[in-house]
């Protein structure tokens, strides 16, 4: 009798792979695999794993590009296998960063002269891009110190309470006191009133925001700066400003030329911007800017040579890759001023489209502005049946990725969904975006609510002695006493999910 051979016996590289043993295996989660599997497999698994996650062009939370032309992919495949860091081996990338450098410098209105080369650096993106523009202010700030005999041990930062958490981190890894403004109801930006009132001599640089993550404001550089300008000249301090674009430094030059912001500010000594936001580039690329080289101490700078020639590099880390620094070229040259423009109109155009669809709903309030980033951040008017958490959950059954969140102290028991609207988002999806909403308001109009079952507007205060007959108390509650008590029951149920909120 001829026996037919098993699975494991055959010769793998004639089945497919749906027909090997390695789709009957569980893969590895915690230990490398002693044994090789064919790469076909290999590649099939991993494939098919991925496709639960989400699709980043519906990714609505994230300001980061998640489309660019397949000229640009090309370049980027071909450039995947250079390290950025060895400049004397791949020195025409070394050029293309330079040139981004200088271009991003000028489009920031730089002080320079004819000829004269920017001072930057590009980085893995805006978080390394402000903790090196820190640890200048820093080292700045003690060297200063250290002059006048002056204590130089207590560095402090003021920003708004809206910062994004790279701030927090830089003050927590660099030992600077982070001293936040705090926000209030309708006001969810830095006051440059309040900034300037909290500056002190330790105070390193104040920190703006050029478009908040939490309703995309551009907070008010030119009038922080003034204040800063009659403090300085009062007190003998020389508190600088750094500002963080990492959302608005590639759509203020373009959509609101006038706006002063930036280097037209005489203490705007530095700023950051991502290159993957809305410098069109896929995830991996930001770039530090500052006004001029005495801005930049040069004891921070390191020179190698151990790659092939001297090299000074001012990086928290080393090695990198080069694909995104080429896109970043890619874009400049591609699209240009006009391109730029453009696509930024768009963007807003689009935002306003968006906006006004959930304003004819009449469901919502309207929490962003509509000069600033464009997106269009917005909560619910009435929130005793449902809440913004309800909505972002269910419109994940329509594949959208909107992002519910509550708002940073002291206005954290208002809570808000935000959609990025980015380049690769038409007006097509804006509106198919508005009818998912409706359908999900809908849906949820006929559902018991599952918050408010638990959270009732009274309490009822039982009496404890039966015998006397008397009916319960209620005691009335506020609006906002509800709604701190839905959000922080929300608040718990997405920690315990272990959730992100959304906020990038």
């Amino acid at each position: 009798m001829v026996l037919s051979k098993t699975a494991s016996q055959s010769d793998v590289s004639i089945h497919s792979t749906f027909a090997s043993r390695y789709v009957r295996d569980s893969l590895p989660r915690f230990k490398m695999p002693e044994n090789s599997i064919p790469k076909e497999a290999a590649y099939q698994i991993i494939n098919d794993e991925l496709m639960l996650d989400g699709n980043p062009r519906l990714n609505l939370a994230s300001f980061v590009t998640t489309w660019m032309e397949p000229e640009c992919d090309k370049l980027i495949m071909a450039a995947i296998n250079k390290n950025y860091v060895d400049m004397d081996e791949y020195p025409v990338t070394t050029e293309l960063q330079n040139r981004c450098v200088n271009m991003i410098a000028h489009l920031f209105n730089a002080p320079l002269g004819d000829g004269e080369a920017a001072v930057g650096v590009g980085t893995v993106g805006s978080s390394e891009a402000i903790m090196l523009a820190g640890l200048a202010f820093k080292r700045k700030w003690q060297n200063k110190m250290k002059l006048l005999g002056k204590p130089y041990d207590k560095p402090n930062i003021v920003t708004g309470a809206n910062v994004q958490v790279c701030w927090e981190k830089f003050a927590r890894y660099f030992e600077v006191e982070l001293k936040e403004v705090k926000l209030r109801d309708g006001y969810y930006v830095m006051d440059p009133e309040k900034a300037a009132e909290m500056v002190d001599e330790n105070t390193i640089c104040v920190a703006a925001i050029l478009g908040s993550t939490l309703n995309g404001e551009f907070e008010d550089v030119k009038r922080l700066n003034d204040l800063l300008v009659e403090k300085n000249k009062e007190t003998g301090w020389d508190t600088p400003i750094h500002v963080d674009a990492a959302s608005g430094g590639f759509i203020a030059p373009f959509l609101y030329p006038e706006l002063e912001w930036d280097f037209r500010l005489p203490l705007v000594k530095s700023i950051n911007v991502s290159g993957h936001k809305y410098g069109l580039v896929y995830a991996g690329i930001g770039w530090a800017i500052w006004r001029n080289k005495e801005d930049l101490p040069d004891e921070l700078i390191f020179h190698i040579n151990y790659l092939g020639a001297d090299q000074p590099t001012f990086t928290l880390n080393f090695s990198k890759g080069s694909s995104q620094v080429i896109a970043q070229y890619y874009q400049l040259i591609r699209l240009g001023s006009e391109g730029y423009r453009n696509i930024m109109e768009n963007c807003q155009e689009n935002a306003m489209v968006l906006k006004e669809g959930l304003e004819r709903t009449g469901r919502f309030n309207i929490v962003s502005k509509d000069n600033g980033v464009p997106l269009v951040a917005f909560s619910l008017k009435d929130h005793s049946r449902h809440n913004e958490f309800e909505i972002s959950e269910t419109l994940r059954r329509f594949g959208w990725i909107v992002p519910a969140y509550t708002m940073p102290p002291d206005a954290q028991h208002v809570t808000v969904l935000r959609v990025v609207i980015r380049e690769d988002f038409s007006r097509t999806l804006a509106e198919r975006l508005v009818m998912d909403i409706e359908k999900v308001m809908r849906e949820l109009d006929t559902l018991p609510s599952r918050v408010t079952e638990k959270l009732t507007t009274t309490t009822t205060i039982a009496v404890e002695n039966h015998h006397h007959h008397h009916h319960p108390a209620v005691v009335k509650k506020t609006a906002i006493e509800v709604q701190r008590e839905i959000t922080d029951t929300w608040k718990k149920f997405v920690a315990e999910k272990k959730k992100t909120n959304g906020v990038c």
